[in-house]
């Protein structure tokens, strides 16, 4: 099959796709031809695949996904009424920030005190952005278990 052909076959299905996520028919739009761009590179290789339309779907709803609002950065909490309280927990916090390896702490810091995205962090450190995802998690459940079951990641923003 002619490119043309699957190009006039698949865009409808992948602007549907796309508009159900981000129901936005523009956005979807774009999302459907970025997905078919990228076949239109990579067509020697997959134009006679019989996958080749679900590759075109799952770029589809990745650049979709991808095109979606981000989310808003943090909002530190409000500042303790009683001001030895902000205190507190900054020295708690630092203490257990001080308990885990160089590398975790790093992760931490950069994450939630600079405000770095995963991604960012991920390029800093020279690490996977799996890896910094699973420092993330693994690092704030051992800092609950060290602090507070009931710390979250807004309260890291008080060691600033």
């Amino acid at each position: 099959m002619e490119f043309d052909a699957f190009f006039r076959a698949a865009f409808p299905k992948a602007v549907g796709l796309a508009w159900r996520i981000s129901g936005d028919r523009s956005s979807a739009e774009d999302a459907a031809v970025e997905a078919l761009a990228k076949a239109h590179v990579r067509w020697r290789r997959i134009g006679a695949e019989p996958w080749a339309e679900a590759w075109v779907m799952r770029v589809t709803v990745n650049e979709a996904i991808r095109a979606l609002p981000r989310p808003r950065p943090l909002v530190p909490p409000p500042v303790p009424a009683d001001p030895t309280d902000a205190v507190v927990l900054r020295n708690t916090l630092s203490a257990a920030l001080h308990s885990l390896p160089r590398r975790q702490c790093e992760v931490i810091v950069l994450r939630y005190l600079l405000g770095l995205s995963e991604p960012e962090v991920a390029e800093v450190l020279g690490v996977s952005l799996g890896t910094v995802k699973t420092h993330l998690r693994r690092d704030l459940a051992r800092l609950r278990t060290t602090v507070a079951p009931s710390l979250k990641e807004e309260h890291l923003a008080h060691l600033v």
